[in-house]
């Protein structure tokens, strides 16, 4: 596949161009900014309207891992994966249950990031620092496992000419630099542009598989008699797998601190609950166009190894290539699509990390240190960041789908310090930071317990680490609480 490339001269002038603009919107930008301050840089003046909201926060949760990591599992799971349209669209619901309570405490508070919430709430230094931790380390995560999707698409899209390594070298220059020219202004400008592209995108691919492969109907057909066990039911241990799925999902990528940002930078109240009614719809035209890529890749390329069914998406693109004339436009359009998924979710990432390390870590060290001291430091440890992520996606051998799920079980443990910080009111920093911690540490002794000589599964009876994890979470909480009011009353 390295040695037939997806882009000719027409291409690679058009994403050349694309790349080039995204610099000159970082450009515009910073000469848009109002001041030199933290909120006007990550939260760009709290004043974001309906349409750009909508195709930022969509354009941050559909990412490198949808285009390239969705299809990737869809290939070797099947129709099964369908169930991903619901994991996607349990995150709205989770988005519901807080987004709308935590934005007006923010306003009034003059929130920058989750750790102002949690210092404001539980008022613990501790807390807030080990949550801003967690929150850097999984972010980071994060960056990694869309740098390496990015780096396949380029290394497949040009025939191998510019290899994965200088791919992922290339395009992460490119966005740490308008990041840290016009922080959330060049982000959110360029996610409405990448947003409106990764819906065309999906779009497009959706038509090409009707057109080249006679839909899903005509796949099904063909499955049955190649895949004949995809079509048993699901037995138990795989609804347990699909609960826990969803559970770490929902708890996960609903309280990704780049999406809190967005929750705080959105102009009011109305236009962020619109803007999540929009989202709801959403899985549908993106995470399920993506699931039917892998499903037509399975019965098209049978028998890819991981990392060959990480490649499906452009190994599809490049058959509809050979047998549809005249489609090299519109396969353009999709690979911009899915660089500029890419781009936008890893560019809200560093924002995020960014800003993360500055409020809630440099500025407890240099208390007195100015509002632009405190956003040129912000902008060199993005750089140090995104170096270090460049390198690990190199490097790493896991697949995209599995660093996600890694990075999700983690993350989550910081969910009962937000669900139930904003509506609980007798919650206390000792019962969250118990809880945390436990989970935390069941959620890693069970990833990592093969390693030490121990023979734990990573999924015990089928359900994710993190999980585990979570439920002594919550349930440490609820005990620490519990004897705290017992204390008192005694």
């Amino acid at each position: 596949m390295k040695d037939i490339a997806l882009l000719d001269t027409t291409g690679i002038v058009f994403m050349s161009v694309y790349l080039v603009s995204l610099l000159l919107v970082g450009v515009v930008g910073r000469l848009a900014r109002k001041e030199d301050s933290l909120s006007d840089f990550y939260l760009s003046g709290r004043g974001m309207g309906l349409f750009v909201l909508f195709l930022t926060l969509y354009a941050t949760q559909y990412s490198g891992n949808t285009l390239i990591g969705m299809a990737g599992k869809s290939y070797r799971q099947g129709y099964a994966f369908l169930v991903s349209v619901t994991f996607m669209m349990s995150v709205i619901g989770a988005y519901l249950i807080y987004a709308p309570k935590l934005h007006r405490l923010s306003k009034k508070e003059k929130f920058i990031t989750i750790g102002d919430y949690i210092e404001h709430r539980y008022r613990s230094s501790v807390l807030t620092i080990f949550i801003t931790i967690v929150c850097i380390i999984t972010v980071g995560s994060y960056i990694l496992t869309n740098l390496k999707a990015i780096g396949y698409i380029v290394e497949v899209t040009t025939g191998g000419r510019v290899t994965f390594v200088q791919g992922i070298i290339a395009l992460s220059l490119i966005m740490v630099i308008y990041e840290t020219l016009g922080g959330m202004r060049s982000v959110a400008w360029t996610d409405a542009i990448q947003g409106i592209l990764l819906i065309a995108g999906c779009i497009f691919i959706f038509w090409g598989i009707e057109y080249q492969y006679g839909g899903i109907s005509a796949v099904a057909e063909k499955l049955v008699t190649s895949r004949s066990e995809m079509w048993q039911p699901p037995d138990f241990a795989q609804k347990r797998l699909w609960l826990s799925t969803i559970i770490i999902i929902l708890f996960g990528i609903s309280i990704y601190p780049q999406a809190i940002q967005r929750i705080y930078a959105a102009k009011d109240e109305r236009t962020l609950k619109r803007s999540f009614q929009i989202m709801i719809f959403m899985p549908i035209v993106t995470t399920f166009f993506l699931v039917v890529v892998g499903m037509v890749g399975m019965s098209r390329f049978p028998g890819l190894d991981k990392r060959g069914s990480e490649e499906i998406t452009m190994l599809l693109l490049n058959d509809m290539a050979i047998h549809i004339p005249g489609v090299k436009y519109f396969i353009i359009l999709f690979l911009s699509a899915a660089v500029a998924a890419i781009m936008s979710t890893v560019d809200s990432a560093l924002l995020a990390i960014s800003s993360l390390f500055t409020q809630d870590i440099y500025r407890r060290i240099r208390p007195s240190a100015s509002q632009s001291n405190l956003t040129g430091t912000g902008k060199i440890f993005s750089w140090c960041i995104m170096a270090c992520m460049a390198y690990f996606a190199m490097n790493l051998p896991q697949t995209i789908w599995r660093l996600t799920e890694m990075k999700l079980e983690i993350l989550c443990q910081v969910a009962p310090a937000i669900f139930l910080g904003l509506h609980i009111k007798s919650l206390n920093s000792r019962s969250i930071l118990s809880g945390l911690s436990i989970g935390i540490c069941i959620t890693l002794f069970i990833m990592f317990s093969k390693s030490i000589g121990i023979p734990i599964v990573p999924k015990p009876w089928g359900i994710h680490a993190g999980v585990w994890g979570l439920v002594a979470n919550f349930t440490t909480v609820g005990i620490v609480s519990n004897w705290r009011r017992q204390s008192v009353v005694c």
